[in-house]
């Protein structure tokens, strides 16, 4: 099982027919984002693959966030001292 995470919704194909893709990927284990071009090493985009890669990676980003929220708020929970009120 991989740590990363693909954004299912994103479906960013390059608009020369090359058959590339865009992904964006969260790491589950760190957090980090993975931004990939599939199959080559560029990619062309329509505007509206574009505003697809772009909103992927606003979403990875909130959930990364999310993720370190949580963590801190764990590691704040095992710290020794009074209980929070």
């Amino acid at each position: 099982m991989s740590v990363f995470r693909s954004d299912p919704d994103l479906e960013a194909r390059d608009v020369a027919g090359t058959e590339a893709e865009a992904d964006v990927a969260l790491n589950l284990v760190t957090g980090n984002i993975r931004l990939s071009i599939l199959w080559t090493q560029e990619i062309q985009l329509s505007a509206d693959g574009a505003e697809q890669v772009a909103k992927a990676l606003q979403r990875a980003a909130v959930e990364s966030r999310s993720m370190a929220k949580a963590e801190a708020l764990g590691a704040a929970g095992d710290q020794p001292g009074p209980p929070a009120v």
